[in-house]
C-alpha cells in the first residue's frame, strides 16, 4: 500500500457512537442515518421518524394511539486544524544539507493530512504564529495548503505552540470538540503539560507530529576528534566545535534518552504522537498509517 493508492484514515482518539459514512458523527441528535434512541411524539416531529412498530406496540398497551419516533445522530464532517511550529529552528536545514530538511518535510506531512481530510469530506484549516503574526484560515471545504503553508519565513517566539492554542480557544465560533490538531513541530521547544491539559480539556484531538533529524536530534554521531558544525540555540548560529570521542557519547545518551522521554510524556498524556524523520513521501504516509492502525486498534472505530 502506498500514499499514491490510498490515503491513511482519521482515526479519532475516542470512540463515537455511530457508523461512519464518510465524514464523522457527532454526539448531537440531528439527520443522520444512526439510531440514537426513541421518545414519544411531539407536535412538528417528522412523520418518517415515527417507529410503526413501536408505536403500534404501545398503543396496544394503552388502549390509546400513541406514537415514538426515532432519534438520529447526526453526521458531521471531520474538522482538521494543521498547526505549524514557525520557530527558527524548525528552519536549520534546506537541501542539499545532509540532514532533515524539516520545512520539505512538514509539507509533505501536511500534504497528506489534507488528502486524508478530503477523503473524509472533511474541513480544512490551518494556523501558524509566524513573526507573532496569525496566520489564521479557519476550517472548510477547500482542502489546498494555503499560500502561508508553502512558504512563509521562521520567526516565531519559542511559545508559539502554547500562545497558538490560545489563539484557537478563544475563536468564535468556537473549534467544536473532536476537532483534529495536527501539530508540526520538533518540540526541542518544550511544550508543558499543562499546555497540554488546556487542548485536551476543550476536546479536541489534538496529534503532535513530532519532526526530528533521526541522527542529529534523536541520537548523534560518533564523530569524536572531528571539527562538526554545531547550532547555538543562544545566538542562531553554527560554531565549529571539536568533541572528544568522551563528548560525542554523552550527546548521543542525552539526545536519545531526551527523544524517548518525549514519546512517553505524549503518550501517557493519551497523544499518541507520529514520528517524521524523513522528508519522504511514503515513508512519513507509514508512519501515519501506523498511527491509525494504533487508535483504530486501540478505540475500534475509525472515519
Amino acid at each position: 500500500m502506498t500514499s499514491t493508492d490510498v490515503t491513511f484514515p482519521l482515526a479519532p482518539r475516542r470512540r463515537f457512537a455511530g457508523l461512519p459514512f464518510g465524514g464523522m458523527n457527532s454526539v448531537r441528535r440531528g439527520s443522520g442515518s444512526d439510531i440514537a434512541g426513541s421518545r414519544p411524539y411531539r407536535p412538528g416531529d417528522d412523520a418518517r421518524s415515527i417507529d410503526w412498530n413501536a408505536s403500534a406496540r404501545l398503543s396496544s398497551a394503552h388502549g390509546a394511539d400513541e406514537f415514538i419516533v426515532r432519534e438520529y445522530i447526526a453526521e458531521e464532517a471531520p474538522r482538521v486544524v494543521l498547526l505549524w511550529d514557525r520557530r527558527p529552528a524548525m528552519s536549520l536545514f534546506q537541501r542539499p544539507l545532509p540532514w532533515l530538511a524539516k520545512p520539505e518535510a512538514v509539507r509533505v506531512a501536511a500534504d497528506l493530512v489534507s488528502e486524508a481530510t478530503l477523503a473524509a469530506r472533511g474541513f480544512l484549516g490551518y494556523l501558524d504564529l509566524d513573526d507573532d503574526n496569525a496566520t489564521w484560515v479557519a476550517p472548510r471545504s477547500e482542502h489546498e495548503l494555503p499560500d502561508a503553508a508553502r512558504g512563509g519565513t521562521f520567526r516565531a517566539s519559542e511559545d508559539n505552540l502554547a500562545r497558538a492554542f490560545d489563539f484557537l480557544a478563544r475563536q468564535h465560533p468556537p473549534l467544536p470538540g473532536g476537532t483534529f490538531v495536527f501539530v508540526f513541530s520538533d518540540f526541542l521547544a518544550p511544550v508543558s503539560d499543562d499546555t497540554w491539559v488546556f487542548t485536551l480539556e476543550r476536546g479536541w484531538d489534538v496529534v503532535p507530529v513530532v519532526v526530528q533529524d533521526p541522527v542529529w536530534e534523536r541520537s548523534f554521531p560518533d564523530v569524536g576528534g572531528v571539527v562538526v558544525p554545531l547550532h547555538d540555540q543562544a545566538t542562531g548560529r553554527f560554531v565549529s566545535v571539536r568533541l572528544t570521542e568522551r563528548e560525542a557519547a554523552r550527546r548521543r545518551e542525552e539526545n536519545e534518552a531526551r527523544s524517548a522521554e518525549l514519546l512517553l510524556r505524549l503518550r501517557a498524556l493519551d497523544l499518541g504522537p507520529v514520528l517524521v524523520t524523513t522528508s519522504d513521501r511514503e515513508q512519513i504516509f507509514q508512519a501515519f498509517l501506523e498511527w491509525a492502525d494504533e487508535r483504530i486498534i486501540s478505540r475500534g472505530r475509525w472515519w
